[in-house]
């Protein structure tokens, strides 16, 4: 296999997933891979995003600072958006939020093989009015 430049490959997956072409996740995404260390196939991965949309229907990737090293590629997502269902166990309020997700992957052979991901769920809470983190 060609080596595959991960900028490229990484700004082409995020273009899909704001195009919501979830369905074409197998060009990025590995049969089996790791999410916050739990196993799953990648169709479980594309259910688990396309649920997030769902969920927000207004969601946009924003790369805010993206590094790669060898296999591995990080980066700083912000997110403005207004979810219309609970979203990580936070209700809606009808207005729109901003949080940002750090994210760690390790590409194998050009695809997405491991992710890690942390999530600023204290930010999400307080523009939701919730009182969980005080």
């Amino acid at each position: 296999m060609e080596p595959v430049n991960l900028e490229n490959q990484y700004r082409r997956y995020i273009d899909y997933l704001n195009e919501r072409r979830t369905d074409d996740l197998h060009e990025f995404v590995h049969e089996e891979l790791t999410y916050n260390d739990k196993p799953m196939t990648r169709m479980d991965y594309q259910n688990y995003i396309a649920d997030d949309i769902a969920r927000i229907p207004d969601l946009f990737f924003d790369i805010q600072h993206l590094l790669i090293c060898g296999d591995s590629v990080a980066c700083r997502i912000r997110f403005d958006c207004t979810p219309v269902n609970e979203f990580r166990s936070h209700s809606p309020n009808g207005q729109k939020i901003s949080f940002v997700e750090h994210v760690f992957y390790r590409f194998e052979d050009g695809k997405i093989r491991q992710v890690w991901s942390l999530l600023d769920d204290q930010a999400i809470a307080k523009q939701l009015g919730e009182n969980k983190y005080a």
